[in-house]
């Protein structure tokens, strides 16, 4: 082990533990002032804000000799006897001059910013900056110039840290940012006829350490101050990105990527940032829906109480299979483990002989991966890995979203149970017409579709920000997540049916399920344990318990 000296405190490092300064003084809980330096990006060393004091113990006669200027501790590596000093006085009276700098031509604007209550600028100028302004104040608005169809810079509040520029370089490969001018005169620039239009483009307002790049689906929406914050998990693709949910009053206003080193690192990509507005479209199924005929156009279609489609859709489907019938499911990828071992076992205790196959998988194109290592999935979906496993426990064979639609053509089910959830339009009329001789259909959607025009039963889902349990992506890393927001009024999440079906006592509990599974499986038995912020890799646990 290596030792590094901060502000007097010996911490120690691995041999192979590639840190700077920042990083360094963070493992003893001293953070750093800095704009430029991200851990995820090149280092420039051009705000001069991090400068501190720095030398090396003699591990012989544990002397300590200092460098004699300051240095910039983004670019300082910290190896084997460094020594860093943050707070000293000349530390601090370097740190109050670069934030007066910085405030000199920043336009004072902060009540119109969205950055305000978030904004670096902000935060460094109380616990940094000098006690008074010595420069006179030139009210004036920032000039604002769009650089692409989702950002907008407000140039004037720009502070030059240049993460945005080395983002499209380094992480996207678009290169759409640049530096024009020189000196006092530089400003972030898009290049001509190249706007910044890259499926990873929102990642530059999250890196931007004041309020010079902003969303413009978030721009002046909400203050952030009011909003809550949820880990969550992207539910767009089987990438399985780590996000957090921002919200206030459940209602959902960004999604903003939460780190996680074993599959996003600090990203997220515009479709699954910008995934959210499905939540609160008016066009969402709100209700259960019964319909004496297939066609609920008909005028006989009726709102029963939750309560009574707790009993009377499992004796309607008892009934349509009868002694000879056969019930089949369709498990949607878009459900967490613990909803589609419900769903499984439901079915399995209305008709032991019930056909359980893995819904739909939408798929767009093929798997995008982008230099600095991020990818997007062309399986639109979350779940499909865990969604398999799950089956797989009631019916080795696992069969596929087309097995389920052959039997419905042939006649080998007579009941169907179609669960979706899905945020797009995923059927077609030919093959929703499969399923047009089924004694009882049951539909579960995010949105009408032509397989719930011909549904029996019409059931509510829930979006990713509305349900909790585990997802497992297509890398098999399993991820936990809680709801942030609650459903729309009338409308009951699939596990909380699922539960009531079952006859279980109580709230919804998918730890409860999780346990249940993981103690029947192998496959998912490191799940038992409470999962950790940044999930768990399924490939590991199996090996580790397999030795």
């Amino acid at each position: 082990m290596q030792t590094v000296i901060v502000n007097g405190q010996e911490i120690e490092i691995g041999a192979t533990d590639r840190l700077n300064g920042i990083q360094a003084a963070r493992r003893v809980g001293v953070e750093i002032p800095h704009y430029c330096w991200h851990p995820g990006l090149s280092v420039v060393a051009s705000c001069r804000m991090c400068l501190v004091e720095t030398g090396t113990r003699d591990k012989a006669t544990g002397k300590i000799t200092m460098v004699p200027k300051l240095v910039p501790a983004c670019q300082t590596p910290a190896v084997d006897g460094s020594v860093f000093v943050t707070d000293s006085d000349i530390v601090k009276a370097s740190r109050a001059r670069v934030e007066e700098a910085l405030l000199i031509d920043h336009p004072i604007d902060c009540p119109i910013c969205d950055k305000a209550g978030e904004c670096l600028l902000q935060d460094y100028h109380f616990e940094h900056g000098q006690a008074q302004r010595r420069a006179d104040i030139k009210p004036f608005t920032s000039r604002r110039r769009e650089v692409g169809p989702t950002v907008s810079l407000f140039v004037d509040r720009c502070v030059m840290c240049t993460r945005c520029v080395r983002f499209t370089r380094e992480v996207s490969g678009t290169s759409e940012l640049m530096v024009i001018n020189r000196g006092s005169k530089e400003e972030i620039d898009s290049f001509p006829g190249f706007p910044l239009d890259n499926k990873l483009a929102g990642n530059v307002v999250d890196l931007c350490p004041v309020g010079a790049l902003g969303d413009k689906d978030f721009l002046y929406q909400q203050r952030v101050w009011f909003l809550e914050n949820q880990p969550n998990v992207c539910g767009g693709c089987s990438t399985g990105c780590s996000i957090s949910t921002e919200f206030h009053q459940d209602t959902v206003y960004r999604l903003k990527p939460r780190e996680n080193p074993h599959i996003n690192k600090w990203w997220i990509c515009d479709d699954g940032r910008y995934g959210w507005h499905h939540l609160h479209d008016p066009a969402r199924i709100l209700s259960a829906a019964r319909s004496e005929s297939v066609s609920p156009s008909n005028g006989s279609e009726k709102s029963p109480e939750w309560s009574d489609v707790v009993v009377a859709l499992r004796k309607d489907l008892g009934v349509a299979i009868g002694p000879s019938g056969k019930l089949g499911v369709s498990v949607s990828p878009m459900l967490t483990l613990e909803e589609a071992w419900m769903l499984c076992t439901l079915a399995r205790e209305i008709d032991p002989g019930a056909m359980l196959a893995v819904g739909y998988v939408p798929s767009i194109g093929s798997d995008e991966t982008f230099p600095g290592g991020f990818m997007i999935r062309a399986e639109k979906c979350p779940n499909r890995l865990g969604v398999e496993q799950i089956v797989a426990m009631f019916d080795p064979s696992v069969r596929s979203w087309n097995d389920l639609v052959s039997s419905a053509s042939n006649g080998e089910i007579t009941a169907a149970w179609i669960s979706g959830g899905y945020p797009f339009p995923w059927i077609d009329q030919t093959t929703a017409d499969a399923f047009h001789t089924m004694s009882c259909l049951v539909v579960q959607d995010l949105f009408d579709s032509p397989l719930t025009k011909k549904a029996h039963w019409r059931l509510p889902s829930v979006g990713f920000a509305e349900r909790a349990g585990t997802w497992i992506n297509a890398s098999h890393r399993a991820q936990g997540f809680s709801w942030a927001i609650r459903p729309p009024a009338g409308v009951w999440p699939e596990g909380r049916l699922f539960w009531n079906m079952l006859g279980r006592k109580g709230l919804y509990d998918p730890g409860v399920i999780r346990r249940e599974f993981a103690t029947g499986s192998a496959a998912l038995s490191a799940l038992f344990d409470d999962i950790p912020a940044h999930g768990i890799d399924l490939r590991i646990s199996q090996l580790a318990s397999s030795t």
